[in-house]
């Protein structure tokens, strides 16, 4: 097969179970390293002309990091568009199923390696509130609905901005200081937090850092995922 992924966590999930199937990426897959592909923009604006011009039998995208504009054009030039939706730990699970089946490809040793990780997490009987800015000029946080919501739900941790109605709203910085959070998770993408670059903006509130493909990214990185994140937020 030929597959052009839209993606970087299907790109990884795809590149590392079946090497020399994709022949496009975004220029945001750097995962895993030294992929040897042709690059076909962004994830928001990729170049609909040279996607076609790879002949995919498949295109991998996703319903939050691809525009329905790009993927109709795609659709338009008579390529196969897969498009996921992933915002829940299980949606995760059975949607990588789902692309890596439209492959052929049977289950991957680490997508059962990532089930029995993310199980085997102790049940928590009072989550800690916290909030996740994800961005910052403006300050943006986790809301409603998200990928990396569930997981902190998972790990014990309740999102502060949860029922929010925006799934990444604006919120000033004093309004998330008086939130009630006890902690500050901050990763370092989509904004490349750092400890000289967001845990200022709280003080007595402690802050985190994290690895933001641990927290955002579906695909073999959730085998370490729940160790790595749970170890962090200790």
């Amino acid at each position: 097969m030929r597959v052009v992924s839209l993606v970087p966590s299907l790109t990884e999930a795809v590149a590392v179970t079946a090497p020399g199937l994709l022949v496009g990426v975004t220029d945001w897959c750097t995962r895993p390293a030294g992929l040897d592909a042709v690059r076909i923009g962004g994830t928001k604006n990729p170049d609909t002309t040279a996607v076609t011009a790879l002949r995919p039998d498949l295109v991998l995208a996703n319903e939050e990091e691809n525009r329905e504009v790009d993927l109709a054009a795609l659709r338009a030039a008579g390529l196969n568009v897969l498009v996921t939706e992933i915002r829940t730990l299980d949606q995760a699970f059975s949607e990588l199923e789902r692309v890596l089946t439209a492959c052929g490809l049977p289950p991957p040793h680490w997508l059962e390696e990532s089930r029995r990780a993310w199980a085997a997490l102790p049940s928590v009987a009072a989550p800690r509130p916290a909030i996740v800015p994800v961005w910052r000029r403006p300050w943006m946080v986790l809301g409603r609905d998200t990928f990396a919501g569930d997981l902190l739900a998972r790990l014990g941790f309740r999102n502060v901005y949860a029922g929010h109605h925006d799934r990444y709203p604006r919120i000033p910085p004093a309004e998330l200081n008086a939130s009630g959070a006890e902690l500050v998770v901050l990763p370092d993408e989509p904004y490349r937090f750092t400890a000289d670059d967001g845990p200022e903006a709280f003080p007595g509130l402690p802050a985190v850092l994290v690895d933001g493909r641990h927290l955002t990214w579906y695909g073999p990185s959730l085998a370490e995922a729940a160790g790595a994140l749970r170890a962090a937020l200790r």
